[in-house]
């Protein structure tokens, strides 16, 4: 029974975290945006879709819907003055945005449906799970894994329609630099706050999921490493490649939670440990880089 737990527990954090890479992917992969604040999206969709459904009451859908809006615009506002910026500027500017949204989290605190203190560095606990009442607690995490699944497939589809539309066609030129673009008459500056605005959408999407599965949202857990797991999904799975984002995602989640289970074989503490998986994740990102710059899966080149 407990290895069935884990598993299905493993597939959700699977389906949750490969939104998360597709999203970044549409942004890195194909549109060449080196955005390290994608943890950003991930924080605000939860903390928006826990104050929708805990605070107003109103149904788990429409805070999935309300966090992806706040991920979208947060997405578009801050494209608006890194659109003509350089990629390590880029980079620089969307980890700053991510740490600043973090950041308000930390320091806000409000009283959730007159109970007791919440929010800020304490957390925002009991947060309702989607139609938890309808499911024993053995059956309710399959029941979970059906909703994550379903948006998961959503994302893929829409994102996979994107960039094989004329308008990923556009964002491949991008990727390539600004000249190739700007030759066709194309404004450089829109399409990459648009990428931006979808991307965060997707985003905030995986952060909804993820903290009505745990109930529980902290800042704590929406540090900067996170972003950093995303762009292993990515790089190892295979930039520019949907399929290979998703498969990133499936690896890095399997390594990330599974190797937590050799403290009980290995003499070495919990904290040595959780730095180890670190270090090999990076080791793993440095070694796809070097022997395989495309990641396991290749991008499919399109030939007109």
């Amino acid at each position: 029974m407990g290895i069935i737990n884990f598993l299905v527990y493993l597939a959700i954090m699977m389906a949750i975290y490969g939104i998360l890479s597709l999203s970044l992917n549409l942004q890195y992969g194909f549109t060449g945006l080196a955005n390290f604040g994608q943890v950003g999206f991930f924080c605000l969709g939860a903390y928006t879709s826990t104050t929708i459904v805990l605070v107003f009451k109103l149904p788990f859908i429409l805070g999935l819907l309300g966090g992806m809006l706040a991920s979208t615009l947060f997405g578009y506002i801050i494209a608006i003055p890194t659109a003509d910026l350089k990629e390590d500027y880029w980079a620089i500017v969307t980890l700053a945005a991510a740490e600043i949204i973090r950041i308000f989290f930390l320091n806000e605190s409000w009283v959730v449906g007159g109970g007791p203190y919440v929010g800020g560095a304490f957390g925002v606990g009991g947060i309702p799970q989607p139609l938890r009442s309808l499911f024993s607690a053995y059956t309710y995490p399959f029941f979970y894994l059906g909703i994550a699944l379903l948006c998961l497939l959503v994302a893929y589809l829409v994102i996979n329609s994107v960039t094989r539309s004329p308008f990923g066609r556009v964002i491949k030129s991008i990727r390539e630099g600004d000249n190739l673009a700007q030759a066709m008459g194309k404004d450089i500056r829109k399409f990459r706050i648009k990428v931006m605005a979808l991307g965060g959408a997707f985003g905030g999407l995986a952060g909804c999921l993820w903290a009505h599965y745990h109930g529980f949202i902290s800042p704590e857990q929406f540090l900067p490493l996170e972003t950093f797991l995303v762009w292993a999904m990515v790089i190892v799975g295979g930039k520019g490649n949907n399929k290979g984002a998703i498969l990133g995602a499936v690896i890095i989640m399997a390594f990330y939670n599974s190797t937590r289970f050799l403290k009980d074989y290995i003499p070495i503490e919990e904290v040595t440990l959780a730095s180890l998986r670190m270090v090999v994740i990076g080791v793993l990102i440095v070694a796809a880089m070097l022997f395989m710059k495309e990641g396991l899966i290749k991008e499919k080149k399109t030939i007109y």
